[in-house]
């Protein structure tokens, strides 16, 4: 057995002159490996991308051999030739390898800045090796004294961990652990010899070899800890909690010694590895067998994930080697490495202080592999271990950005649970590919012995640089589950439905046998509805030597993306009845339990089914959660109380208190979007059968509510007349649905601005009696003011509707002509220019209000419409869309914010860009490719829309294709000229029916706004942060500070009649308080006024008169 502690530097003390060169991947024959290659070999190792990084300083030694990033061009210009006047430069022509690398720029790297970020990126995440001097001289000496160790003799392992324990070594044997009738003995030897006395041929079976190999790493860990002299504490670590797997970890203590390294930020692992010259026979550890014996299991099971943890021990020396053959051979091959490693730490493929991705810790080599494999290819179809097209090599000259993209596109497109993958390899591979049928997903290395992704749980897709870790925002549902187990576990206590040592044993504890049960009950529970399933949990932490056996997390996190096509519905079809119950049945009764249940369908069919009962599309969204609940109840034991999700919290903030809720379902009211758009293609309806009764036909009734396209934050609800009474003063607000009418074209129709508007007055009028009088109950009434300025020009009437069911209407009149007399009225001399035109004189406030008469014109009948249908469009083709934008526009308001300083409609392009950003595309070869990320839940899209607010550089456009364009790389990106303390609205949202990007945004939010808005995601960030550290209070994100204000006015809340759409409503102020509680209020007092808010009329007063000394006004009322 060795330990793996050669010296991966050929010329450690060299000294070389001073030199910079550029950043290129081909190294010298002699230079170190980079951090890359000592991750995958195991011998050093730091907790972060930078292993021997100092960031805080910078290397100004003269002798070093370090390459420093010397830009684009390559070497460093020099100030000027021999007899050069230093102050005189001399303009030379590009040379042909600076032409080269601005081509490779521009062609390879799309971009100069991009190749110039790539470059600068680079040498901050490589080992500077310069300073390793104080490593290196460590080494040695941990080199010579683990070969000075004297052997021992042979002991029973009992015996010899008793006396271990003396010194306060615990010895972390696997399970299942020596006993007093083990006939077999464990002894130590120097790493240099060949310890082929160490092992017996049937090492391989119970655990033999993992116990030997516990015992030999303890022997090291007591002598290093005891009289070494070494200035190091000695630690145990377990990667993914198997104590099979531990390793010996060495950490620095400050001193002045010559071999302190504490400040590289570096440590050692010792790893023992298994001589290939040892007597255990490497056939014996296929996947396919069988080398665990246990009572109750057939002997015949095969044990892969045990095997594969045997043949691991045995191919470091080999993956070491490999990586520094690719690394020679390959030039861009160290940084492209760099590159990928980075960006699987990002997303919690790695170990680091935040949650991890379990099954990915200290998977060095897996990454080298797939630069492996893009590199030298598959192995060939011949034995039916390739595909029948294999994967072709794609050579050794490209780019470390080419290597690196090829990476994220086979990560991404691969899918791991279908297709299996054999690297390249020399010899061919030792087992053929029917040996892994036990395995879920099979990715095999260049040796031959290793399936990387044995114990991995999350063949994954995604791409960009950028940190992902934050899993509010990288998973649709996000589930705490807690469970009883630490250091300790006793089987028993975790209830499993079906219990198997062998299940335990395979696993190398019975925690990661639960683990794996519970990922396994949840995959065969969700099937279609997941495209993925994960468990979450911090990274494995070093554990002092008198602990044996690693600490398990008791909270875990499970993660799951949603296949929105499948995931919500209401019924599990399992197998068809039969006379004779079939094998599928009873497995299907048999995994759900009391859900399970024979139902007939209206088909005919009778099939084994699973019913989830839900009463409304809140609790229908909840459907996941049900199951993972149901499942993790039956099969691990794990009461429905130990298992917490957020999505009821996040439903909460988007109902009416409890209290109201009560009167309305109590009334039986009509409610819900549904109901919303019955009610309106009923109004569409009658107003369409009174085309004898008008004047002019109707042609077109066109929605602009967001009511009637899914995206208002409350749910609409009618309120009948007959309603009114019972309901409190603060919650008798009734929200109107505003509508667009168009009539037939006509020439009876004036050709005067202010004839059209007295036109559109009697056409209400006469729409109005006619409703009246054929639909009873049924109340109309016109109105003349639409809370701006009068203007005689501007569009201002409208029909105020209310049904007799409760549902409100405000109709407006759309006349195309309006826009032509708008333009001429603005420039009537269309063959003047503009300066002759203000020369000439005119009415300058005439033009001004055809100005703004010509702006509500288009944003009210051309941008409003147009704008609905695309809205409503993205509700149908993306379930999580519409709770998203309520959620979002919740935000804005109860912060203050909505239609104040952001419209309801700028939020919803910002939200569309969300879903559009990562919607199915269309590849080159024409298949539909769906990006990772399309958010499934409304929490994500919530997450992700405040991500976006706290990065996006509103000085930038950000174009949203809302009406199907795929031109969005092209239009995004443009600078928007925003300058500081701009008055006028500077967030840029441009579609294609809006190029400038300013229809919703024209006004506000101004500058200062905009960097409260950031402010504030910044804050509801921190707090989503919270999901990891079991402290996230979701009514927190709604809660505004108010400690910025100069002052506040506070209204009296029983009078508001929007008051109960407050997030945080105080119930006592609508509390009947009278003698009688069911006593009504007068009728009088009782009537209800469609689309009247006193808060938000006085609001807008305040905000027209105090424009210029009131800088940030804001109404707390807006809440929903």
């Amino acid at each position: 057995m060795a330990a793996g502690m050669k010296r991966k530097r050929g010329h450690a003390t060299q000294t070389l002159p001073a030199k910079r060169r550029p950043s290129s991947p081909e190294k010298d024959a002699d230079s170190v490996l980079s951090d890359a290659d000592m991750l995958a070999a195991g011998d050093t190792h730091a907790p972060h991308s930078n292993d021997l990084l100092d960031e805080s300083e910078e290397d100004e030694e003269a002798g070093t051999n370090e390459e420093q990033w010397a830009g684009l061009g390559g070497e460093a210009a020099t100030a000027g030739s021999a007899g050069e006047h230093p102050g005189t430069h001399k303009n030379q022509p590009p040379k042909g390898q600076e032409l080269r690398n601005i081509k490779d720029a521009s062609e390879l790297y799309r971009s100069t800045s991009f190749k110039l970020q790539i470059d600068a990126l680079l040498p901050n995440v490589r080992p500077k090796y310069s300073r390793a001097a104080p490593l290196d001289r460590f080494l040695l000496q941990l080199h010579a004294f683990l070969n000075a160790l004297p052997s021992s003799a042979a002991q029973h392992p009992l015996e010899a961990a008793r006396d271990l324990q003396k010194k306060g070594i615990s010895v972390p044997f696997a399970l299942p652990a020596p006993t007093a009738e083990t006939n077999w003995k464990v002894a130590f030897e120097r790493p240099a010899e060949i310890v082929l006395a160490l092992f017996q041929e049937k090492d391989y079976l119970h655990s033999r070899f993992f116990h030997k190999r516990a015992y030999y790493l303890s022997v090291i860990a007591a002598a290093i800890s005891d009289k070494s002299g070494m200035n190091v504490e000695v630690f145990f670590e377990s990667p993914t909690g198997d104590p099979r797997l531990t390793t010996l970890i060495l950490r620095p203590r400050n001193g002045d010694s010559e071999t302190d390294f504490s400040g590289l930020n570096a440590e050692i692992r010792i790893i023992p590895v298994l001589s290939p010259s040892s007597p255990i026979p490497l056939q014996r550890l296929s996947p396919a067998r069988s080398n665990i014996r246990t009572s109750g299991d057939a002997s015949d099971t095969p044990t892969p994930l045990y095997n594969s943890a045997i043949a691991l021990c045995t191919a470091y020396k080999r993956h070491f080697l490999g990586t520094h053959n690719l690394k020679e051979s390959v030039p861009a091959f160290a940084d492209a490495l760099a590159l990928l490693r980075v960006w699987a730490n990002q997303r919690g493929y790695g170990a680091g202080d935040r949650l991890c991705v379990r099954g990915f810790e200290r998977r060095g080599m897996f990454w080298v592999s797939v630069l492996e494999l893009l590199v030298h290819g598959e192995e060939s179809a011949a034995g039916g271990f390739g595909k029948a097209v294999k994967r072709k090599p794609l050579g050794k000259g490209l780019s470390s950005y080419q290597l690196f993209k090829a990476a994220l596109d086979f990560l991404a497109r691969h899918d791991f649970s279908k297709d299996r993958v054999f690297v390249k390899s020399a010899d061919g591979h030792r087992f053929p590919p029917e040996t892994y049928a036990s395995h879920e997903a099979v990715f095999v290395d260049s040796s031959s012995t290793v399936n990387m992704l044995a114990a991995s749980d999350d063949p994954f897709s995604s791409v960009f640089l950028k940190e992902q870790r934050d899993i509010a925002s990288r998973f649709d549902v996000v589930l705490r589950s807690m469970t009883d187990f630490g250091t300790r576990v006793d089987l028993s206590s975790a209830k499993l439905h079906k219990p198997s040592q062998h299940a335990i044993l395979e696993h190398g504890s019975a925690y990661n046998a639960l683990i794996a049960t519970m990922l396994s009950a949840l995959r065969t529970g969700f099937g279609n509805r997941t495209k993925a399933v994960a468990v979450l949990h911090p990274s494995p932490q070093a554990r002092p030597l008198s602990q044996a056996n690693p600490s398990n997390p008791s909270i875990v996190y499970v993660g799951l993306i949603l296949d929105t096509e499948h995931a919500f519905r209401l019924v599990d079809h399992g197998p068809a009845a039969a006379e004779q119950e079939s094998e599928a049945a009873r497995q299907f009764k048999d995994f759900w339990g009391d859900k399970a249940e024979l139902r007939r369908f209206k088909d005919g069919s009778i099939v084994e089914s699973v019913v989830w009962a839900v009463g409304n599309q809140d609790e229908r969204a909840q459907i996941p959660t049900f199951i993972v609940r149901h499942v993790l109840k039956r099969h691990c034991g794990i009461a429905d109380d130990a298992i917490h999700a957020w999505q009821g919290q996040f439903d909460s903030v988007l109902r009416l208190p409890e209290s109201v809720s009560a009167i309305y379902q109590t009334a039986g009211v009509p409610a819900g979007f549904k109901a919303a758009m019955t009610a309106f293609d009923n109004l569409v309806r009658a107003m369409k059968a009174l085309d004898d009764k008008l004047p002019l036909a109707i042609l077109n009734v066109s929605p602009v509510a967001e009511a009637l396209r899914y995206t208002s934050v409350h749910s609409p609800v009618s309120v009948p007349a007959s309603l009114a009474s019972a309901l409190p003063p603060s919650a008798r607000y009734l929200a109107p649905m505003h509508i667009v009418v168009e009539f037939e074209k006509s020439a009876r129709w004036p050709d005067d601005l202010r004839a059209i508007q007295k036109i559109k007055l009697a056409f209400f009028e006469t729409l109005a009696t006619a409703l009246m009088a054929t639909q009873k109950g049924l109340r109309a009434a016109v109105s003349v003011h639409d809370g701006g300025a009068p203007s005689e020009i501007r569009d201002q009437a409208s029909l105020e509707i209310v049904t007799a069911e409760g549902w409100a209407f405000h109709a407006r009149i759309w006349h195309d002509r309006e826009a032509t007399l708008l333009e001429r009225a603005i420039n009537d001399k269309p063959h003047i220019s503009k300066r002759l035109q203000r020369q000439s004189g005119g009415d300058p406030r005439e033009r001004q209000a055809a100005l703004d008469a010509q702006e509500v014109y288009r944003r009210r009948f051309i941008h409003a419409p147009r704008h609905h249908r695309a809205v409503a469009a993205l509700n149908h083709r993306f379930p999580a869309f519409s709770g998203t934008v309520r959620l979002v526009k919740r935000w804005f308001a109860s912060h203050w914010l909505l239609r104040g300083h952001v419209s309801e409609e700028a939020v919803e392009l910002l939200c569309a860009g969300i879903f559009l950003r990562h919607s199915p595309v269309a590849s080159e070869d024409g298949v539909a490719d769906r990006k990772a990320g399309v958010p499934g839940s409304k929490e994500r899209g919530f997450a992700l829309a405040i991500e976006l607010l706290k990065d996006w550089d509103w000085s930038t456009t950000m174009f949203v294709p809302l009406y199907g364009s795929d031109d969005a790389a092209g239009s995004s990106g443009a600078a928007a000229g925003v300058i500081a303390g701009a008055k006028a609205g500077v967030w840029t949202l441009p579609t294609e029916r809006d190029p400038d990007g300013h229809m919703w945004t024209a006004k506000s939010p101004d500058a200062i706004v905009a960097r409260r808005v950031r402010a504030l995601a910044k804050a509801t960030w921190e707090c989503l942060g919270g999901i990891e550290s079991r402290k996230l209070d979701v009514a927190a994100l709604f809660a505004h500070p108010t400690e910025h204000y100069d002052f506040i006015v506070e209204l009296d809340p029983a009078v508001l009649p929007r008051y109960h759409q407050n997030i945080q409503a105080d119930a006592s102020v609508w509390a009947r308080k009278g003698k009688y509680a069911n006593a009504r209020a007068d009728d009088e007092t009782a009537r209800l006024l469609p689309g009247f808010d006193p808060a938000r009329l006085l609001y807008d007063d305040l905000k027209a008169r105090l424009r210029d000394c009131a800088r940030d006004p804001a109404l707390t009322n807006e809440c929903n």
